[in-house]
């Protein structure tokens, strides 16, 4: 029996119909099982691929990506995803669309989606507005099927907002899942997410937001760590304490990055703008005051030059279990001495951390592809099946 049956057996007995055609905004709206099954999918399909088969669920279709922020990674994992199922990419540039001209929301996206399968989007750039623009976007294609202008509803992937990054998590998770041999061996570990000096200003909070929010539904116990004044939202820190308090793990808060490290077995050391920042940030762009918008910045960037000993250097490693704890980061990292004076990591603990680090970069395309495939495809597990039977392969060789 190949694996691919074999996790095709086990999503048989997830209770997952709840996830056909349903989008995925944050990894808390998701169930236990749902999650379950995308890490299981996100499995096999790696498998059919690592035995060259064929894993072209869609014969045609689109995957429209719209990135109002910068992206690497996940710009290509998206890509990489659409293109594992049998789906083309096509990027939509605002700058080159009517959007300039004053095209609305509803009309782009009902425009763009007539052959569209999956809408992913990224926007985390401004507190209260990523997410809306999310809800926006997806509610008018909601509309625009319900009135016959589309014959299919494409489903939504969110590839980053302004409170969480669920693809970067969940691959962040079942990289953990593997290193440590199964979700059954994850009680009990210790997370600690914390805050690294950076010389740049203005990250998002959704990845410590994310980890916080997924992390401690595994019983884990998950260390949030940052400087007095670099707060995430209470809202997501609700969710995670009540996470933590129906898994039997644990979730707390401290201003020493030492305490943090001690004796963790996984680190996350990741730098963020304090939430009330960001807030104030976003009411400055929609009042286009620029000079506002500039004086935040350099008052940032002091704040964040009077935290520099927040970074995970060799001394602050050797307090972590056994002085080898897991290093995880979402890239690209601020690396003290190659791609900055001073930032969140010292090289030596980066580079030493570098073939890990990109396994756990390559989980997302799968976990992508599993959100995809779970809520376009009615029936998964014959689906899997299909494809493990089937005689296509990618290529010949």
């Amino acid at each position: 029996m190949s694996k691919t049956v074999e996790l095709a057996r086990k999503l048989e007995k997830l209770n997952i119909a709840d996830m056909y055609r349903k989008d995925f905004y944050w990894t808390w709206d998701k169930t236990d099982e749902e999650l379950e099954a995308i890490f299981t999918v996100a499995d096999a399909l790696r498998d059919l691929r690592e035995r060259n088969k064929s894993t072209r669920v869609f014969d045609s279709g689109l995957g429209i990506s719209i990135f109002r922020d910068n992206s690497t990674r996940t710009r290509f994992s998206f890509a990489s995803a659409c293109n594992l199922l049998g789906l083309e990419v096509q990027d939509l540039d605002e700058k080159k669309s009517q959007i300039a001209h004053g095209e609305t929301v509803r009309e782009t996206a009902n425009m763009v989606s007539f052959m569209a399968d999956v809408i992913g989007i990224r926007d985390d750039m401004f507190i209260g507005e990523g997410h809306k623009y999310m809800k926006t976007f997806m509610d008018a294609l909601e509309d625009g099927y319900g009135d016959g202008i589309l014959e299919q509803r494409p489903t939504l992937v969110n590839l980053q907002c302004d409170v969480d990054h669920p693809t970067q998590c969940m691959a962040d998770m079942l990289h953990i899942i593997h290193e440590f041999g199964g979700v059954e061996n994850l009680k009990g570990k210790k997370v600690a997410m914390t805050w690294a000096y950076s010389p740049s200003y203005g990250k998002p909070l959704s990845v410590p937001q994310g980890v916080i929010g997924l992390f401690t539904r595994f019983g884990m116990d998950v260390v949030l760590a940052h400087p007095e004044g670099y707060e995430v939202m209470p809202e997501v820190e609700q969710i995670a304490a009540a996470n933590a308090e129906k898994t039997g793990g644990s979730f707390t808060k401290t201003n020493s990055m030492a305490e943090a490290f001690a004796d963790a077995d996984i680190v996350y050391p990741k730098s963020w703008a304090p939430f009330a920042a960001m807030e104030e940030r976003t009411k400055l762009y929609q009042a286009g005051d620029k000079d506002g918008i500039d004086e935040l910045e350099q008052r940032l960037l002091a704040q964040n030059a009077q935290h520099k000993d927040w970074t995970c250097s060799e001394e602050m490693m050797k307090l972590t279990k056994d002085g080898k704890a897991l290093y995880l980061h979402c890239l690209p990292a601020d690396i003290t001495g190659l791609s900055c004076e001073e930032g969140e990591v010292d090289n030596s603990v980066f580079d030493r951390y570098i073939v890990p680090l990109y396994k756990e970069a390559s989980f997302k395309p799968y976990i992508i592809a599993a959100m995809i495939f779970l809520a376009q495809i009615k029936d998964p597990v014959q689906a899997l099946l299909d494809m493990d039977a089937g005689e296509n392969t990618r290529k010949n060789h």
